[in-house]
C-alpha cells in the first residue's frame, strides 16, 4: 500500500500497549496474553522459548534442554511467569531463593547472565535481537510456547473514511495473505468494479472494432491491445476475409 505511511516503534513488553490505549499508535504487535478489554486482539504466531546462559555454561553442550534440567539454576524473572521452572526449582523447595535484583530492560537482565548471576528465559526472537558473544541460547522443552498477536482499539465512533479497509489490509499481509488473495479488501474493491462476464455489451459491438472485423469487440478474446485498439493482425485478417 504505497499510499499509506507505515511507522514502527518498539517499546517494552510492560508498555506494549500503552502507546494504542493512548491513541498514539494505531496498532500494536503484543506478546499474549494481554487485557482485552476494549480491545481487538487476533492471534498471529507461535514461538519457541530459550533458555540463555554464558557460553560456558552446560547448557551449551546441548540443542535443546528440558525445564527440570535448570531446577538448580538461578533464574532471573518471577518465578510464577514460569510455573514449569518454579515447581521444580530446587531454591524454591528449600527456600534458599535470594529476592530478584533490580532490572528495568532485557539488556539490563542480559547484563547480570553476562556476569555469571543467574540464566534467563527468552522467547526465542528477543534471544535472538539481543544476540551477545559471551552467551549462548538454547531451546528449553516444557516450556508453553509465547505468542503474538496483533491489537488495535474497538471504536464506538466512526472512523476517516477508509481507514477499516487500511487495518483489513494490513491484517491480511501480516496474516501471510498474498496480494491477489480474495480476501483483500483491495482485490474485493478491484473485482467489485471490474466488468462482469456475460454482462450486456460486453461481448458485442454495433460498430467494427479497431481491427476491422464488424460486430467484434476489439479485444474480445483477451489478446494484446495495441495503441490504437484491436488485436496484432486482426485488420489483416479482416481485409483478407472481405476479399473472399
Amino acid at each position: 500500500m504505497p499510499d499509506v505511511a507505515l511507522q514502527s516503534h518498539p517499546v517494552a513488553e510492560s508498555r506494549q500497549l500503552d502507546a494504542v490505549r493512548a491513541g498514539e499508535a494505531d496498532m500494536a504487535f503484543v506478546r499474549l496474553p494481554v487485557d482485552k478489554a476494549g480491545l481487538n486482539v487476533i492471534p498471529l504466531y507461535t514461538e519457541l522459548s530459550v533458555v540463555v546462559a554464558p557460553k560456558d555454561h552446560p547448557i551449551a553442550a546441548f540443542e535443546e534442554i528440558a525445564v527440570e534440567e535448570l531446577a538448580d539454576e538461578y533464574l532471573l524473572a518471577d518465578p510464577d511467569d514460569f510455573p514449569a521452572w518454579r515447581d521444580t526449582s530446587t531454591e524454591i523447595r528449600e527456600g534458599t531463593r535470594k529476592p530478584l535484583p533490580e532490572m528495568a530492560s532485557a539488556e539490563e537482565a542480559l547484563d547480570l547472565v553476562e556476569a555469571g548471576l543467574g540464566i534467563l528465559i527468552l522467547p526465542m526472537s528477543v534471544a535472538r535481537h539481543f544476540n551477545r558473544k559471551a552467551l549462548r541460547a538454547r531451546v528449553v522443552t516444557g516450556i508453553p510456547e509465547s505468542g503474538i498477536g496483533l491489537a488495535w482499539l474497538q471504536s464506538d465512533v466512526p472512523l476517516p473514511d477508509g481507514f477499516d479497509a487500511v487495518i483489513e489490509e494490513f491484517i491480511g499481509v501480516v496474516r501471510g495473505r498474498g496480494r491477489n488473495s480474495s480476501r483483500q479488501p483491495s482485490v474485493q474493491a478491484k473485482q467489485d468494479a471490474a466488468p462482469k462476464k456475460g454482462a450486456k455489451g460486453a461481448a458485442k459491438s454495433t460498430t467494427p472494432g479497431a481491427g476491422g472485423a464488424k460486430g467484434k469487440s476489439a479485444a474480445g478474446k483477451g489478446g494484446p491491445t495495441l495503441r490504437g485498439g484491436g488485436r496484432p493482425g486482426g485488420k489483416a485478417r479482416a481485409q483478407k476475409r472481405g476479399r473472399r
